[in-house]
């Protein structure tokens, strides 16, 4: 097993003898009024981690996703979702611009690519698994599920996409959801929805691209209890990049109980007590997986390893060559796939055209849209022990 740390590249955002592709990518981007994700970036600024490597940013605090189960009522149960989310933030949407030296672009799936892997058990938190699976790549969508049976705690989910370019920003809009599940002690059980922030990646003008929270997400609980997050940039509440305000309201009300306030990649606090409510400034957790050479053909790392190294090493070239060779190879099994009549089989999970908690739930917020398909897990993954 390794947990080594994902793809690094070194140096600044735009070398030098590729801002001429970079110029020309950028023209590319302003001359597309509709979504971008047909685009093909520049090899430098691609970041050599697949969009399947994505879902593992859930848990890489995989101590504050199983204390979930230890909160003892409902009002404090979504206090600690409400925690764990906002302590999730900060790798799914910072963390590579604090690796590579900017926000790179992830590697596009492959339709039936897999990624999986775990967060041992360490000091009574229970082991987290994880699976991902890339279920459409017209558009791309991601599904993923993510466990810690010993907590009773489960995690399921999709995202995708929709990109456009405005006011010199890449504005992202992500469809999908997911819902958290919590065993409840005395059988019973609590279901969280939580939907997704927007995205504007900011900063391409100066070759150093990096990502910003917008609007609003919300985490809807079963049993009432409401979260809204608004997410606002530098010059909004704080003055800082990267904040945010939470407001958890009690069923049947909007007036919020409790109000967290401050930055969702640093710290935050509950501003009515002062007290201290995340802290992510400390270190993370990768998830475990297994050696590459032990990975099946369709795995992440195993897939991409050639375009990553190229990547890693600053040989442009070899990754462009490496990532044609495995897109023209899909082009191909597609192609075969039309004329024989047959379409792609989903290993993992199975989708729904209406996903019924989030429509149950979304209509205590009036969610929009008020109805979303799903991709629900077929529990046929054989996770490490």
């Amino acid at each position: 097993m390794t947990d080594t740390p994902k793809g690094d590249v070194v140096g600044e955002a735009v070398p030098a003898a590729q801002k001429s592709s970079w110029a020309t990518f950028l023209k590319s981007i302003a001359s597309v009024s509709g979504d971008l994700s047909s685009l093909t970036a520049p090899p430098f600024i691609l970041s050599g981690i697949s969009l399947t490597e994505f879902p593992a940013y859930w848990c890489e605090r995989p101590e504050v996703f199983s204390s979930i189960a230890d909160a003892t009522d409902e009002e404090s149960r979504s206090i600690a979702v409400l925690k764990w989310f906002i302590s999730t933030l900060k790798s799914q949407y910072t963390s590579r611009n604090e690796k590579l030296g900017s926000e790179k672009k992830p590697l596009n799936p492959v339709l039936g690519e897999v990624f999986a892997g775990y967060w041992p058990d360490i000091g009574g938190r229970g082991q987290t698994n994880l699976v991902v699976e890339q279920v459409s790549h017209h558009p791309p969508i991601t599904a993923f599920y993510i466990e810690n049976p010993s907590k009773g705690i489960y995690l399921q989910g999709h995202n995708a996409q929709k990109t456009s370019f405005s006011g010199g920003s890449i504005i992202v809009k992500q469809i999908g959801h997911a819902v958290l599940t919590v065993d409840l002690p005395d059988g019973g059980k609590e279901e969280f929805l939580i939907t997704l922030p927007r995205l504007r990646i900011d900063g391409l003008w100066y070759g150093s691209p990096y990502i910003e929270l917008s609007e609003t997400s919300y985490i809807q609980s079963s049993t009432g209890w409401l979260s809204t997050i608004e997410y606002k940039g530098k010059g909004y509440f704080s003055g800082k990049s990267h904040s945010f305000k939470a407001a958890l309201s009690p069923p049947g009300t909007l007036q919020a109980k409790h109000v967290f306030e401050g930055t969702w990649h640093q710290t935050s606090k509950n501003v009515h007590t002062g007290a201290a409510f995340t802290d992510v400034t400390g270190p993370k957790e990768e998830v475990t997986v297994r050696e590459v050479e032990e990975q099946d053909e369709w795995e992440s790392r195993r897939l991409w390893r050639w375009v990553a190294k190229g990547i890693r090493d600053g040989d442009f070239e070899t990754a462009s060559r490496e990532k044609s060779k495995i897109e023209n190879e899909q082009r191909q099994r597609r192609k075969d796939e039309a004329a024989a009549g047959t379409t792609w089989q989903l290993k993992y999970f199975d989708h729904i055209d209406s996903d019924p908690t989030y429509e149950r739930l979304g209509k205590l917020f009036k969610a929009n849209p008020p109805t979303e398909d799903a991709y629900i897990y077929r529990h046929n993954y054989a996770p490490a022990s």
